[in-house]
């Protein structure tokens, strides 16, 4: 995990020195608000017309794999994946950039600037990733969305 950790921060402040606005989401996002679980990919929101931009950025930081577009939902969640072998530990690490499409714009409005781990990092809010939990639906989102109720909204 502090790999990982090292990585998340890499990304976040290359984009903040960039100038090119982002939204933490998922594990990364739930560790931030409080609910410390085990995370496997790095996943922010973007704008559409910031895509190229923010793979160029990471093409910057070694990664170098592009997967394929992923589009769920009829189109309405669109992710875009590139990930980078970590030679020390030969495991493939992913970063997960999803759309901010007209399905999470009011997520992507509501996003917060928050002071974590020495850092300061944009994040969905509590609200927004009740919304992007529920569209997930998996049983870990499930876990996640029952720590999210428990949570004030103005975290």
């Amino acid at each position: 995990m502090a790999r990982l950790l090292d990585e998340f921060i890499g990304i976040t402040e290359a984009l903040n020195t960039r100038g090119i606005d982002y939204a933490v989401c998922g594990g990364w996002a739930m560790a931030i608000h409080g609910f410390l679980r085990t995370t496997i990919d790095i996943d922010l929101i973007i704008l559409s017309e910031d895509l190229d931009a923010v793979m160029e950025t990471a093409r910057s930081l070694g990664f170098d794999i592009e997967g394929l577009p992923l589009n769920f939902d009829n189109g309405e969640t669109l992710i875009r994946r590139i990930s980078k072998i970590d030679h020390a530990t030969k495991e493939l690490i992913t970063l997960d950039f999803i759309l901010a499409t007209e399905k999470y714009e009011d997520v992507w409005k509501d996003r917060r600037l928050v002071k974590w781990n020495a850092g300061e990092y944009r994040v969905v809010s509590v609200a927004g990733m009740k919304v992007m939990k529920e569209a997930a639906g998996r049983p870990k989102d499930l876990i996640d969305l029952d720590y999210l109720r428990g949570l004030d909204d103005e975290d």
